[in-house]
């Protein structure tokens, strides 16, 4: 079941609060197409404040991987899961609509849809990019299933239609893209790096012989140290 906005902030409060719910007007269920064309970014989030709402295990795993980003983080949750990441500052209550000053990034992930919900909105309407988890219908960002290896990030999305296939996807690729592929792409950017120095453009080489040539060594470099 979904709630409009008033009735999202009623449930909010009741959550909160532990008070009644009253005046609480459900919508008719609707589903929420995936998005059609999404714009994919790289986010440069090394010491950019970013507030995790949730403190369960879900919560946990973002809150890591945006602190592995360089991401500052603050985390509000009345209670945090053993699993949570201790390099955050944590606020161990409420979430109030004050967390979001200075906030450039809010993860809402309490469990609670209602809750998401009303987080979602609040960051949205003060102008602040949002990731609501599994409710796509009040992301901003959505986030993608991720394969990192060294310097290299394969991110897949289906724009909220199916998380499990973009996790499916990703382990397909994860299968036949090892760590070589990190390794090479350190070797090509000092490359590109020398080129540049020599005031040449990169854009009129043929790469496809350099990066063979690059992921072979890299493979051979792999195997070599047991990886």
């Amino acid at each position: 079941m979904t709630w409009g906005l008033a009735g999202a902030m009623a449930m909010r409060r009741c959550f909160l609060t532990g008070g009644p719910l009253r005046n609480v007007v459900p919508m008719s269920p609707r589903s929420t197409p995936p998005l059609p064309h999404p714009f994919p970014v790289v986010l440069d989030l090394r010491g950019v404040p970013v507030l995790v709402v949730g403190g369960g295990r879900i919560a946990a795993r973002k809150t890591r991987s945006l602190l592995d980003a360089g991401a500052a983080v603050t985390a509000v949750a009345p209670s945090f899961d053993d699993s949570f990441p201790s390099e955050t500052e944590r606020r161990s209550r409420a979430y109030r609509s004050a967390d979001l000053l200075g906030i450039r990034f809010v993860v809402t992930a309490t469990g609670v849809p209602e809750v998401d919900a009303a987080v979602a909105t609040e960051a949205t309407a003060a102008g602040i990019w949002v990731n609501a988890a599994d409710d796509p219908q009040h992301c901003s960002v959505l986030l993608p299933a991720v394969e990192r290896h060294g310097s290299v990030t394969i991110a897949v999305s289906t724009g909220g239609a199916s998380p499990a296939l973009a996790r499916w996807i990703r382990d397909q690729i994860a299968e036949v893209i090892g760590p070589e592929v990190g390794v090479a792409a350190s070797a090509l950017a000092a490359i590109r790096a020398e080129t540049h120095e020599r005031g040449d453009s990169t854009e009129d080489i043929d790469w496809h012989p350099i990066i063979a040539a690059a992921l072979h060594e890299a493979r051979s470099k792999v195997e070599g140290d047991g990886g």
